[in-house]
């Protein structure tokens, strides 16, 4: 088991966590961590994209001109994709890029994601991430008394003093334990958890 340092927000340190290899010291595989990233990202496509062919474009159905005898090509109405104005052919249409990668290999991703952290020294536990009140200015104060700027934030529940502190500063965001994923984590630079929320990693990952 690998000994954290347990801070609070002014960086001091508190006590020591002991972290379980089975879910902060696993082997790292890159393929694993790419493929879940992958498809958190196709999930979130809204997949909304749409254009007109030619039967949804406004128009005439008349033929434009006879077929023969006027030495020009051969049209048909005004809609045609060749013409300007006309329908689009082939182009997109509203889908689903979602996709289901199976829940064993989003598990194992979480625990490669979390070791990648830990293994990096940018993985921090704090006792406690309730601010006393709404305010930015102690939040950036804390976040540099700890000496990270780029950071998820991971909580037990919801903080909603902590979020709202910190929904105005770059680079920054705050995730209850329910939402941890594999992208965020890589995403930003630092990872710090709550400590009350290794329990419940433990709890989901275990």
């Amino acid at each position: 088991m690998a000994k954290v340092e347990v801070c609070n927000l002014s960086g001091e340190k508190v006590s020591e966590i002991d972290l379980t290899d089975e879910i902060f010291g696993v082997e790292v595989k890159v393929s694993v961590l790419h493929e879940v990233v992958v498809m958190q990202l196709a999930n979130r496509r809204a997949g909304t994209v749409c254009v007109k062919n030619r039967s949804d474009v406004r128009g005439s159905t008349r033929k434009l001109y006879r077929q023969k005898g006027t030495g020009r090509a051969r049209k048909g109405d005004i809609k045609s994709p060749l013409l300007r104005g006309g329908g689009v052919v082939f182009g997109p249409h509203p889908r689903d890029y979602s996709y289901k990668v199976p829940k064993k290999v989003r598990r194992s991703a979480l625990r490669m994601a979390l070791t990648t952290k830990l293994a990096d020294n940018q993985l921090k536990v704090v006792d406690d991430m309730e601010l006393p009140e709404i305010k930015t200015k102690a939040f950036t104060n804390a976040m540099a008394a700890m000496g990270v700027k780029n950071v998820l934030i991971v909580t037990k529940g919801t903080e909603t003093n902590l979020e709202l502190s910190a929904r105005n500063v770059r680079g920054v965001k705050v995730l209850p334990i329910a939402g941890l994923n594999v992208y965020d984590i890589l995403k930003y630079g630092n990872l710090i958890l709550a400590q009350g929320a290794i329990e419940d990693i433990e709890g989901r990952l275990l």
